[in-house]
């Protein structure tokens, strides 16, 4: 069963230097119980499309398409609405916890605020169940720790107190942004554990471009470039049969394949290139791709691909 469903989704945002088509035309589909990631290079769009879903983006964006999740559309819905939707429904963990919880509240009371909005309950009571999340996400002497504001944290705990805040009103769908960024190859192994834990009967966008993480959390795998997806398909296959260049790139790039680098830079996101947006670093290009923009095509079961030279 389809859970959230994007439906030709284009995100804009207008800057001094003209407008930013941060994400462009995707479609993309999330299960119920399924675990998506969402990889590509820094500045691709990953973020944008979370923000996105969430409507949490600044008034001058220009969202467009659908976004429909358990049968209603997000973009339809009054911001009264959508609130109702944020934290209890369709939950965030935000990327740089450092920056993301509040230096000024206690950990416990940020908890306890979005279970307090969302449940009836006293906030005393929100403050007990805050204590129980904080335990659920193996904080050392939760009690305690509730107590703490978060410069009190070391970073891998302020990672697992933002996928506490996450958990709070237990929501159906999370949509985690770079939740292993900055932290240690320990504590990062740590988290991914947690997650997978956390979200066994949940479903979750992990956006990423930690390639390592997503291949160990994830079910299914869409590879962005440039604003739109370029790929789609199961972790398996896609880790083992990658089709487009880009992709092939991305996992070169990878310490256990040899560090090899893509060449160039990604295009600007005000000003694509004419036909398809990565021929200018493919070493495939043919003189179509100078001129046409491909479509996303079906070449196997649940695989998709964005590329007229994948064969």
């Amino acid at each position: 069963m389809t859970l959230l469903k994007l439906k030709r989704l284009r995100t804009c945002f207008p800057t001094r230097d003209g407008l930013v088509k941060a994400v462009n035309t995707v479609d993309l589909e999330i299960g119920a119980n399924e675990i998506l990631g969402l990889i590509g290079e820094t500045g691709c769009g990953k973020s944008i499309l979370g923000m996105s879903i969430m409507r949490l983006l600044q008034p001058s964006t220009r969202i467009e398409g659908e976004i429909i999740y358990k049968g209603q559309d997000l973009l339809k819905l009054s911001e009264a609405e959508m609130r109702k939707i944020r934290g209890k429904e369709i939950a965030m963990i935000l990327q740089n916890p450092a920056t993301a919880l509040n230096p000024v509240l206690t950990v416990g009371d940020q908890i306890a605020e979005a279970i307090w909005l969302h449940q009836t309950m006293t906030k005393r009571e929100a403050r007990e169940k805050a204590i129980e999340v904080l335990r659920s996400v193996k904080i050392p002497s939760p009690e305690k720790m509730a107590n703490e504001c978060p410069h009190k944290f070391s970073g891998g705990m302020k990672e697992r107190a933002m996928i506490a805040i996450g958990l709070a009103c237990n929501p159906a769908l999370i949509i985690a942004d770079e939740p292993t960024r900055g932290l240690d190859a320990s504590t990062k192994e740590q988290i991914i554990k947690l997650m997978k834990e956390v979200t066994e009967e949940k479903s979750m966008l992990f956006i990423t471009h930690d390639l390592d993480a997503a291949a160990e959390i994830c079910d299914t795998v869409a590879v962005m470039y440039a604003g739109e997806l370029v790929e789609c398909a199961k972790t398996g296959d896609l880790f083992g049969k990658p089709l487009h260049p880009y992709t092939m790139g991305l996992l070169d790039s990878l310490p256990c394949r040899g560090l090899k680098p893509i060449r160039g830079m990604s295009p600007s996101l005000i000003d694509y290139p004419s036909g398809c947006r990565f021929h200018p670093r493919c070493d495939y290009a043919s003189a179509i791709c100078e001129k046409k923009h491909p479509e996303m095509v079906k070449v196997e079961d649940r695989h998709y691909v964005r590329c007229f030279m994948y064969l």
